[in-house]
């Protein structure tokens, strides 16, 4: 008997705050509805929060309610991770009520609300681009601010999603055997970051892609891919002495020594077949140039000889008389 009057209550209360709800959704009355957004709002009833307040932008306009209304309706939405409205509406908040003390307030949630909706590292990171400047802006404009202790450090953590995102991209095209795209994109991830954490890495799939591009290249291109792949093994070795990368980058560099002093056989005997056959085109050419000239002449003597046969015709035909006249002798 006690679970079921204990049921009933419940019920009740449902239904009582079900009724208010919409009441206040069908209700003209701005302190009605402004009262019940309140209510849901202390209790964390983000979502019936958001639908009343929805109602009471136009109600409230040019009244002390109206910061109130704009700024709860940003916290619903905050804390209802609706974060690209929130900080839409915290910064309308800042720019519409500039002396409100809680401008800066907002102006922090603004900033937080772009850091809170930055993407994950592997989908577009527009959003991490506009968090990372919303949050150096309020640095810029509160520098002594309480608040802006921790901003730093949400920057730094936006960027290093920005160089992970883009060293994953480098390590894709290694994985895909596209190393020359590659060894580009791991070597704008330097020049973006300078400071980046992630060097070593970077610096490890650079060593590799220049390797394979060295090994795989085309005969044109494998003394220039050789160079640079020694080059950077010497690089390596500079920055970061006695470290299992530099022991890499000198097992690398004997083998690229190896593999130039091969290609330098290979080049001469490539570039002594070449000279022969050019040589024997040469020869070819002549020979062909010589039995071009034999036919032509050849041909030239006909058209010589019968210019002459023509012309002996001609002659004859005008020396030789027109036969006598015949006539017919009568019976």
């Amino acid at each position: 008997m006690k679970k079921y009057i204990l049921g009933l209550f419940a019920v009740a209360v449902v239904a009582s705050c079900v009724s208010q709800q919409e009441k206040a959704m069908k209700s003209a009355d701005k302190n009605f509805i402004l009262k019940a957004a309140n209510e849901n709002f202390a209790k964390k009833k983000w979502k019936n929060a958001l639908a009343l307040y929805d109602r009471l932008p136009n109600l409230v306009a040019g009244t002390d309610d109206a910061p109130n209304v704009v700024f709860n309706s940003a916290y619903a939405n905050y804390y209802d991770k609706n974060y690209k409205l929130a900080g839409h509406q915290f910064k309308n908040f800042a720019v519409s009520f500039p002396q409100d003390s809680r401008k800066e307030e907002a102006a922090y949630m603004s900033a937080l609300c772009y850091y809170e909706g930055s993407m994950d590292y592997n989908l577009d990171q527009s959003s991490t681009q506009l968090a990372i400047n919303e949050l150096q802006d309020f640095l810029n404009n509160y520098p002594s601010s309480e608040r802006a202790k921790n901003i730093s450090t949400l920057i730094d953590e936006l960027s290093y999603k920005l160089e992970f995102k883009a060293y994953e991209n480098g390590r894709q095209y290694f994985n895909m055997g596209e190393y020359k795209a590659a060894n580009v994109a791991l070597e704008n991830v330097l020049e973006d970051f300078p400071s980046t954490k992630l060097r070593p890495k970077i610096y490890d799939y650079i060593l590799d892609s220049r390797y394979k591009l060295a090994e795989k290249s085309i005969y044109d291109l494998k003394d220039e891919r050789i160079e640079s792949a020694l080059a950077f093994t010497r690089q390596v070795e500079k920055e970061m002495p006695n470290t299992d990368l530099s022991k890499k980058a000198v097992s690398l560099r004997e083998k690229l020594e190896k593999d130039k002093k091969d290609f330098v056989v290979v080049k001469k005997q490539t570039e002594a077949r070449i000279a022969a056959l050019t040589e024997r085109q040469k020869r070819l050419e002549a020979q062909n140039a010589d039995k071009s000239k034999t036919e032509q002449q050849a041909k030239d003597q006909v058209e010589a000889e019968k210019k002459a046969m023509q012309i002996q015709r001609d002659s004859a035909a005008l020396s030789t008389p027109p036969p006598a006249a015949t006539f017919k002798i009568q019976r």
